[in-house]
Protein backbone atom coordinates (compact mmCIF):
# COMPACT_ATOMS: atom_id res chain seq x y z
CA UNK A 1 0.00 0.00 0.00
CA UNK A 2 1.40 3.48 -0.55
CA UNK A 3 0.96 6.34 1.69
CA UNK A 4 1.65 9.64 2.66
CA UNK A 5 2.93 10.58 6.05
CA UNK A 6 3.71 14.02 6.87
CA UNK A 7 5.74 14.92 10.30
CA UNK A 8 3.60 18.24 11.43
CA UNK A 9 5.69 21.23 12.84
CA UNK A 10 7.44 22.47 14.81
CA UNK A 11 10.03 20.13 13.61
CA UNK A 12 12.48 19.12 15.65
CA UNK A 13 16.41 18.00 15.32
CA UNK A 14 16.04 14.76 15.99
CA UNK A 15 13.42 13.89 13.59
CA UNK A 16 15.64 15.37 10.12
CA UNK A 17 16.44 12.00 8.95
CA UNK A 18 13.30 10.07 9.92
CA UNK A 19 11.64 10.25 6.37
CA UNK A 20 14.87 9.00 4.95
CA UNK A 21 14.93 6.59 7.41
CA UNK A 22 10.95 5.36 7.01
CA UNK A 23 11.07 5.91 3.11
CA UNK A 24 14.33 2.74 3.34
CA UNK A 25 12.18 0.66 6.10
CA UNK A 26 8.74 0.98 4.58
CA UNK A 27 7.57 0.26 1.23
CA UNK A 28 5.26 2.60 -0.44
CA UNK A 29 5.82 5.51 2.28
CA UNK A 30 6.09 9.05 1.35
CA UNK A 31 7.23 11.23 4.03
CA UNK A 32 6.61 14.95 3.79
CA UNK A 33 8.14 17.05 6.25
CA UNK A 34 7.47 20.56 5.85
CA UNK A 35 8.33 24.05 7.78
CA UNK A 36 6.05 26.71 7.18
CA UNK A 37 2.28 26.92 7.60
CA UNK A 38 1.36 27.21 4.23
CA UNK A 39 4.24 23.49 3.39
CA UNK A 40 2.28 21.86 6.37
CA UNK A 41 -1.71 22.65 5.09
CA UNK A 42 -0.60 21.83 0.86
CA UNK A 43 1.35 18.48 2.78
CA UNK A 44 -1.64 17.79 4.81
CA UNK A 45 -4.28 17.95 2.09
CA UNK A 46 -2.34 14.77 0.76
CA UNK A 47 -1.62 13.49 3.63
CA UNK A 48 -3.59 9.95 4.71
CA UNK A 49 -1.12 10.09 8.00
CA UNK A 50 0.42 12.07 9.96
CA UNK A 51 2.82 12.63 13.42
CA UNK A 52 2.23 15.54 15.82
CA UNK A 53 -0.51 17.56 16.91
CA UNK A 54 -3.48 18.33 14.33
CA UNK A 55 -5.52 21.18 15.54
CA UNK A 56 -8.61 21.75 14.34
CA UNK A 57 -7.74 24.37 11.93
CA UNK A 58 -4.88 21.95 10.14
CA UNK A 59 -7.65 18.53 10.75
CA UNK A 60 -10.06 20.42 8.61
CA UNK A 61 -7.30 20.28 5.69
CA UNK A 62 -6.20 16.62 6.02
CA UNK A 63 -9.21 15.16 4.19
CA UNK A 64 -7.73 11.55 3.50
CA UNK A 65 -6.08 10.64 6.62
CA UNK A 66 -6.50 7.49 8.30
CA UNK A 67 -4.39 7.42 11.01
CA UNK A 68 -2.71 10.16 13.72
CA UNK A 69 0.69 9.43 15.41
CA UNK A 70 0.82 11.28 19.16
CA UNK A 71 4.33 12.06 19.58
CA UNK A 72 3.68 11.86 23.01
CA UNK A 73 2.09 9.67 25.68
CA UNK A 74 -0.41 11.90 27.28
CA UNK A 75 -0.31 14.58 25.00
CA UNK A 76 -1.27 18.04 26.54
CA UNK A 77 -4.62 19.52 26.86
CA UNK A 78 -6.76 20.47 23.88
CA UNK A 79 -4.69 17.36 21.91
CA UNK A 80 -7.92 15.57 21.89
CA UNK A 81 -10.46 18.30 20.68
CA UNK A 82 -13.94 18.37 19.71
CA UNK A 83 -13.64 17.47 15.78
CA UNK A 84 -10.72 14.86 16.48
CA UNK A 85 -12.70 12.89 18.66
CA UNK A 86 -15.70 12.97 16.25
CA UNK A 87 -13.29 12.55 13.22
CA UNK A 88 -12.81 8.03 12.09
CA UNK A 89 -8.92 8.94 12.08
CA UNK A 90 -7.36 6.09 14.09
CA UNK A 91 -5.28 7.91 16.73
CA UNK A 92 -2.20 6.18 18.21
CA UNK A 93 -0.13 7.77 21.37
CA UNK A 94 3.45 6.77 22.68
CA UNK A 95 2.62 4.78 25.80
CA UNK A 96 4.91 2.74 27.37
CA UNK A 97 7.68 4.52 25.76
CA UNK A 98 9.43 5.55 29.20
CA UNK A 99 8.20 2.91 31.37
CA UNK A 100 11.75 2.23 32.67
CA UNK A 101 12.55 5.82 33.30
CA UNK A 102 9.25 6.76 35.26
CA UNK A 103 9.08 3.63 37.20
CA UNK A 104 13.10 4.43 38.46
CA UNK A 105 11.78 7.88 39.49
CA UNK A 106 8.94 6.62 40.88
CA UNK A 107 10.83 4.52 43.36
CA UNK A 108 13.21 7.37 44.07
CA UNK A 109 10.25 9.50 45.27
CA UNK A 110 8.90 6.64 47.23
CA UNK A 111 12.41 5.76 48.73
CA UNK A 112 13.04 9.65 49.63
CA UNK A 113 9.28 9.89 51.72
CA UNK A 114 9.38 6.56 53.38
CA UNK A 115 13.53 7.62 54.95
CA UNK A 116 12.29 11.10 55.17
CA UNK A 117 14.44 12.52 52.82
CA UNK A 118 12.63 16.01 51.87
CA UNK A 119 12.78 16.87 55.48
CA UNK A 120 16.74 16.41 55.78
CA UNK A 121 17.49 17.90 52.36
CA UNK A 122 16.29 21.49 53.89
CA UNK A 123 17.99 20.57 56.92
CA UNK A 124 21.30 20.28 54.56
CA UNK A 125 20.39 22.94 53.25
CA UNK A 126 20.60 25.22 56.64
CA UNK A 127 23.31 22.71 58.11
CA UNK A 128 21.26 21.92 60.89
CA UNK A 129 22.14 18.67 62.62
CA UNK A 130 18.79 17.26 63.86
CA UNK A 131 18.39 13.62 63.26
CA UNK A 132 14.81 11.94 63.77
CA UNK A 133 15.21 8.62 65.65
CA UNK A 134 11.48 8.06 66.50
CA UNK A 135 10.41 4.62 64.94
CA UNK A 136 7.57 6.69 63.06
CA UNK A 137 10.09 8.75 61.08
CA UNK A 138 10.80 6.33 58.35
CA UNK A 139 8.19 3.86 56.51
CA UNK A 140 9.03 0.55 56.72
CA UNK A 141 8.52 -1.02 52.92
CA UNK A 142 8.55 -4.53 53.84
CA UNK A 143 5.43 -3.74 56.42
CA UNK A 144 3.88 -1.12 54.21
CA UNK A 145 0.89 -1.62 51.59
CA UNK A 146 0.83 0.42 48.31
CA UNK A 147 -1.94 1.92 45.78
CA UNK A 148 -1.34 1.68 42.44
CA UNK A 149 -3.75 3.67 40.84
CA UNK A 150 -3.13 2.42 37.12
CA UNK A 151 -1.92 -0.54 36.23
CA UNK A 152 -0.57 0.25 32.56
CA UNK A 153 3.06 -1.13 31.96
CA UNK A 154 3.98 2.37 33.90
CA UNK A 155 1.83 1.02 36.79
CA UNK A 156 2.91 -2.59 36.55
CA UNK A 157 6.47 -1.99 36.66
CA UNK A 158 6.12 0.01 39.91
CA UNK A 159 4.21 -2.60 41.27
CA UNK A 160 7.23 -5.25 40.63
CA UNK A 161 9.99 -2.86 41.53
CA UNK A 162 7.86 -1.95 45.38
CA UNK A 163 6.85 -5.75 45.64
CA UNK A 164 10.74 -6.66 45.56
CA UNK A 165 10.69 -4.36 49.10
CA UNK A 166 8.56 -6.60 50.58
CA UNK A 167 5.35 -3.98 50.13
CA UNK A 168 2.02 -5.17 49.74
CA UNK A 169 0.76 -4.17 46.73
CA UNK A 170 -2.75 -3.46 45.16
CA UNK A 171 -4.04 -2.28 41.88
CA UNK A 172 -7.03 0.09 41.05
CA UNK A 173 -7.54 0.13 37.26
CA UNK A 174 -10.40 0.61 34.63
CA UNK A 175 -9.43 -1.90 32.51
CA UNK A 176 -6.92 -4.21 33.59
CA UNK A 177 -8.70 -7.83 34.72
CA UNK A 178 -5.20 -10.28 34.68
CA UNK A 179 -3.01 -9.85 37.80
CA UNK A 180 0.26 -7.91 37.15
CA UNK A 181 3.74 -9.37 38.61
CA UNK A 182 4.22 -8.35 42.24
CA UNK A 183 0.85 -7.50 43.54
CA UNK A 184 -1.10 -9.27 45.38
CA UNK A 185 -5.18 -8.15 43.75
CA UNK A 186 -6.16 -5.93 41.05
CA UNK A 187 -9.75 -3.88 41.89
CA UNK A 188 -11.95 -2.07 39.65
CA UNK A 189 -12.00 2.11 39.60
CA UNK A 190 -15.51 1.61 41.50
CA UNK A 191 -13.26 0.07 44.78
CA UNK A 192 -10.87 3.49 45.01
CA UNK A 193 -12.83 5.17 47.52
CA UNK A 194 -12.64 1.99 49.78
CA UNK A 195 -9.12 1.23 49.05
CA UNK A 196 -7.49 4.39 49.81
CA UNK A 197 -8.13 3.83 53.84
CA UNK A 198 -5.79 0.84 53.43
CA UNK A 199 -3.00 2.24 52.00
CA UNK A 200 0.54 3.23 53.35
CA UNK A 201 1.40 4.75 50.11
CA UNK A 202 -0.41 5.65 47.18
CA UNK A 203 0.81 5.82 43.79
CA UNK A 204 -0.75 7.78 40.52
CA UNK A 205 0.59 6.79 37.24
CA UNK A 206 -3.10 6.95 35.50
CA UNK A 207 -3.27 9.74 32.44
CA UNK A 208 -5.66 12.52 32.18
CA UNK A 209 -9.16 11.41 30.86
CA UNK A 210 -12.45 13.68 31.50
CA UNK A 211 -12.77 10.81 34.04
CA UNK A 212 -9.46 10.92 35.77
CA UNK A 213 -9.27 14.79 35.64
CA UNK A 214 -9.36 15.86 39.82
CA UNK A 215 -9.34 12.27 40.77
CA UNK A 216 -7.90 13.30 44.48
CA UNK A 217 -9.87 16.03 45.23
CA UNK A 218 -10.86 17.14 48.99
CA UNK A 219 -13.32 14.39 49.20
CA UNK A 220 -11.11 11.36 48.61
CA UNK A 221 -7.39 13.26 50.39
CA UNK A 222 -10.10 12.30 53.55
CA UNK A 223 -9.92 8.78 53.02
CA UNK A 224 -6.39 8.73 53.24
CA UNK A 225 -4.93 7.41 56.31
CA UNK A 226 -3.23 9.93 58.45
CA UNK A 227 0.74 8.58 57.64
CA UNK A 228 -0.01 7.95 53.83
CA UNK A 229 2.20 9.15 51.55
CA UNK A 230 0.95 10.18 47.82
CA UNK A 231 3.10 10.07 44.99
CA UNK A 232 1.84 11.30 41.00
CA UNK A 233 3.91 10.79 38.04
CA UNK A 234 0.72 10.32 35.92
CA UNK A 235 -0.67 13.59 34.58
CA UNK A 236 -1.20 17.04 36.78
CA UNK A 237 -4.28 17.46 36.09
CA UNK A 238 -5.17 14.57 37.82
CA UNK A 239 -4.24 16.08 41.93
CA UNK A 240 -6.45 19.03 42.91
CA UNK A 241 -3.39 20.79 44.59
CA UNK A 242 -5.28 23.22 46.47
CA UNK A 243 -7.14 20.25 47.88
CA UNK A 244 -3.90 18.77 48.51
CA UNK A 245 -2.07 21.50 50.83
CA UNK A 246 -5.46 21.60 52.47
CA UNK A 247 -5.10 18.09 53.15
CA UNK A 248 -1.79 17.89 54.56
CA UNK A 249 -2.56 21.28 56.88
CA UNK A 250 -5.30 19.17 58.18
CA UNK A 251 -3.31 15.86 58.68
CA UNK A 252 -5.25 13.73 56.15
CA UNK A 253 -2.10 12.88 54.81
CA UNK A 254 1.26 12.31 55.93
CA UNK A 255 3.79 13.30 52.98
CA UNK A 256 3.48 13.70 48.90
CA UNK A 257 5.90 13.82 46.19
CA UNK A 258 4.71 14.99 42.87
CA UNK A 259 6.20 15.32 39.32
CA UNK A 260 3.19 16.76 37.37
CA UNK A 261 1.16 19.39 38.72
CA UNK A 262 -2.41 20.64 37.36
CA UNK A 263 -0.30 24.17 36.42
CA UNK A 264 3.03 24.03 34.76
CA UNK A 265 5.48 25.91 35.70
CA UNK A 266 4.26 25.21 39.30
CA UNK A 267 4.14 29.24 40.55
CA UNK A 268 6.72 30.08 42.28
CA UNK A 269 4.66 31.32 44.88
CA UNK A 270 3.03 28.59 45.44
CA UNK A 271 2.78 26.81 48.99
CA UNK A 272 4.14 23.44 48.00
CA UNK A 273 8.01 24.88 47.20
CA UNK A 274 7.93 25.53 51.11
CA UNK A 275 6.48 22.48 52.47
CA UNK A 276 8.72 19.88 54.22
CA UNK A 277 6.36 17.33 53.95
CA UNK A 278 6.45 17.18 50.15
CA UNK A 279 9.25 16.47 47.61
CA UNK A 280 9.04 18.19 44.00
CA UNK A 281 10.72 17.52 40.68
CA UNK A 282 9.38 19.50 37.58
CA UNK A 283 8.64 17.10 35.10
CA UNK A 284 11.21 15.01 35.02
CA UNK A 285 10.19 11.67 34.93
CA UNK A 286 10.76 10.52 31.75
CA UNK A 287 14.31 11.91 31.62
CA UNK A 288 16.55 9.20 30.34
CA UNK A 289 18.59 7.82 26.99
CA UNK A 290 17.38 6.46 24.00
CA UNK A 291 13.98 8.82 24.48
CA UNK A 292 14.26 9.89 20.15
CA UNK A 293 14.90 6.20 19.00
CA UNK A 294 12.15 4.75 21.09
CA UNK A 295 9.91 7.17 19.29
CA UNK A 296 11.23 6.43 15.89
CA UNK A 297 10.29 2.57 17.02
CA UNK A 298 6.87 3.44 17.75
CA UNK A 299 6.16 5.33 14.61
CA UNK A 300 8.08 3.12 12.18
CA UNK A 301 6.69 0.24 13.54
CA UNK A 302 3.04 1.47 12.99
CA UNK A 303 4.04 2.80 9.51
CA UNK A 304 4.87 -0.64 8.52
CA UNK A 305 1.78 -1.74 9.81
CA UNK A 306 -0.37 1.07 8.60
CA UNK A 307 1.23 -0.26 4.92
CA UNK A 308 0.35 -3.70 5.50
CA UNK A 309 -3.41 -2.95 6.22
CA UNK A 310 -2.47 -4.37 10.16
CA UNK A 311 -3.96 -3.19 13.28
CA UNK A 312 -1.76 -0.33 14.99
CA UNK A 313 -0.20 -0.52 18.09
CA UNK A 314 -1.21 1.59 21.19
CA UNK A 315 -4.30 2.55 20.09
CA UNK A 316 -6.37 5.35 21.76
CA UNK A 317 -9.93 5.83 23.14
CA UNK A 318 -10.16 9.07 21.72
CA UNK A 319 -12.85 9.87 24.12
CA UNK A 320 -11.36 9.12 26.95
CA UNK A 321 -7.91 10.55 25.83
CA UNK A 322 -5.89 7.53 26.19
Amino acid sequence: MSFTLVLVPPQAEETLDWPARLAEAVPGIRVLRPETAADTVAALRTADAVYGALPPELLRHARRLSWLQAPQAGPPAGFYHPELIAHPVQVTNMRDTYTDHVAAHALALVLALARGLPRYLRDQTAARWAPDWAPTAVLPLAEASALVVGVGALGSEIGRLLAAFGTRVTGVDRRRVDLPAGFSELRPVAELDSSLPEADLVVLTVPHTPDTEGMLDARRFALFRPSAYLVNIGRGATVRLDDLVAALDAGHLAAAALDVFEQEPLPADHPLWRRADVLLTPHVAGVGPHADSRRFAVLLENAKRFAAGAELVNLVDKAQWS
